[in-house]
């Protein structure tokens, strides 16, 4: 079993999609052998061999089967859904790699995008087309932003005022639909107007699963400023909102029913607009229509969201948490951003603030930016925000990118080595397995002397004695390790080479490096890590072992 894992292991891509640990499946151990007993004896495999590819401690006869560790344990590389995404579950799988540092857990990241055609209006599929042709979609990318440079802001602004007004149109009468289902007549209250909304307003919302972590009420923390912006009779705004609370979410439909009694204020009635029965057809004609789309989970709970990229290719802009997909894509040009990159966690203290962050934003800068025209009624400040979104954006978060970026970062080097590995039967996954089984029976007896460390001129000198057992030398790594030097920087990893044998020590050698550096040499810790040419480490073998 070990080496056909080996072997199988190469062409499988694990795709995390939450940052939280809770949300992987477990199972108590007896119920995973009820189905997987069958499965583990046609193999020759003990029940307690099965149990350890879910378990943390494999030791452990209470732990659960972890259906997340299978998955990685099973996989040939690991990858999140946003660069934060990826951050996030190296900490949630730091527990398999003990004594590793977090950012060499192997999972790395490849951001979602979206199937713009599959969500840009009629009109938004005119302009992209007059612009940078019918088969946009189907190569390269490159060139978008050099064609959308051609646009006028007129041209532009009057594409977004075409999306708009569409949607105002779909919202009159699926609000009538949604107000007859209702019988609000029959019950004794006035429906609102036909004509509800202005098709020439700021059009502000949002549309999604109504659930804590998303903060969709984070925009009512203070109902009467809320209500102040959007009563403005000089520069209107107004907010359509859609969405679902699972049945089972009370927190969720709390949030739900907030909204529609804060529509049902006098002061805001026919600003504030809830469509009930949230579908794909409503989906997509708010991603349409609106001007700006809020976004405000709790970061780092939103491992990529993708609903605002929806808005990209249809003109619209994102204000949003720096969170998931707008953590990366976030630019003063092209959007607005609330946060601070840190995490806050439950803090009501820090909800308010943000939620004083986001209506400031919207005063001072969102509803200035689109209510400053020019003689001709064209926003320009706005309109270059909107050209920014679209064109730097709109390519980048698309599924073209996405699709691209699994294709040659993952599958296809991860063809080429299931490939090898079943090549002859698979030979090179025997291979991996001898050398696994090698490092496990001397281990335990690997050990550093006491190291010699000299200054030089342009840094230092490192001379590291280390008894490898009957362990072959080949089979391990010597290395210095350094971690970043600044914020933001990677981490010093500098190997050592075998320059002698230790005088009447058998297998014990002097691995020596020098460092070009101006750090102080308690920067640098030597380490002795597993190595093979094609083998994956750690996630084949997560040994490490450290100088004290």
């Amino acid at each position: 079993f070990e080496v056909a894992l080996h072997c199988t292991r190469a062409g499988n891509v694990f795709t995390t999609h939450t940052p939280v640990d809770a949300a992987f499946d477990r199972y108590p151990a007896p119920m995973l052998l009820h189905y997987g007993r069958p499965f583990a004896e046609g193999i020759g495999m003990s029940h307690e061999k099965l149990l350890a590819l879910g378990r943390r401690d494999p030791d452990n006869r209470d732990e659960p089967f972890n259906m997340a560790w299978l998955a990685l344990r099973g996989s040939g590389m690991i990858n999140g859904v946003s660069s934060l995404h990826g951050r996030v579950s190296r900490s949630i799988f730091q527990p398999l790699f003990p004594r590793w540092p977090e950012r060499e857990v192997p999972v790395s990241h490849v951001t979602n995008g979206v199937h713009m055609p599959s969500w840009d209006s009629a009109a938004s599929d005119e302009l992209w087309t007059r612009t940078c042709g019918k088969k946009r979609w189907l190569g390269g990318l490159e060139t978008m932003e050099r064609e959308l440079a051609t646009l006028s802001d007129e041209e532009l602004w009057a594409f977004r005022c075409r999306n708009r007004r569409n949607l105002i149109e779909f919202v009159r009468k699926r609000l009538a639909r949604q107000q007859a289902i209702m019988g609000l007549e029959e019950k004794g209250i006035k429906p609102l107007d036909s004509a509800v909304l202005d098709p020439d307003a700021l059009t502000i919302g949002f549309a999604r699963r109504f659930t804590s972590y998303k903060r969709p009420n984070l925009l009512l923390h203070d109902p009467e400023r809320l209500a102040a912006i959007l009563s403005d009779k000089v520069r209107p705004v107004q907010l359509i909102l859609a969405g679902k609370a699972h049945p089972r979410d009370h927190e969720g439909r709390e949030m739900i029913r907030q909204w529609i009694l804060f529509s049902q204020r006098p002061d805001v009635r026919g600003q504030v607009v809830f469509l009930q029965d949230y579908d794909m057809e409503i989906a997509a004609n708010l991603v349409q229509g609106m001007d700006l789309w809020i976004n405000t989970p709790r970061r780092p709970w939103e491992a990529s969201g993708t609903s605002g990229m929806k808005v990209l290719v249809n003109g619209g802009l994102n204000l949003s948490e720096l969170d998931g997909w707008w953590a990366e894509a976030w630019c003063a040009e092209a959007g607005w951003a609330l946060g601070d990159r840190q995490e806050h966690d439950h803090d009501p203290a820090w909800d308010a603030h943000e939620a004083e962050q986001l209506y400031r934003l919207l005063e001072e800068e969102v509803i200035t930016a689109f209510y400053l025209r020019d003689e001709h009624g064209t926003p320009h400040q706005w309109v270059a925000r909107m050209w920014a979104s679209m064109a730097r954006l709109t390519p980048r978060f698309s599924s073209n990118r996405m699709v691209r970026e699994y294709t040659e970062s993952m599958y296809l080097p991860l063809v080429r080595a299931y490939r090898d590995r079943v090549r002859d039967r698979g030979a090179l996954g025997r291979e991996i397995e001898q050398w696994r089984r090698e490092l496990d029976r001397h281990w335990q007896h690997l050990r550093f002397g006491e190291i010699a460390v000299r200054k030089l001129e342009n840094g230092i000198g490192f001379g590291v004695p280390v008894y490898l057992d009957d362990l072959d030398p080949e089979m391990v790594r010597i290395e210095l390790y350094a971690e970043p030097a600044r914020l933001g920087g990677e981490p010093e990893r500098i190997i050592l080479h075998r320059a002698e044998r230790l005088a009447g020590s058998a297998n014990a050698y002097i691995y020596k490096a020098q460092v070009t550096t101006t750090r102080p040499a308690t920067d640098y810790t030597p380490r002795i890590i597993p190595h093979h040419p094609r083998a994956m480490v750690p996630l084949e073998d997560n040994h490490i072992l450290w100088a004290s």
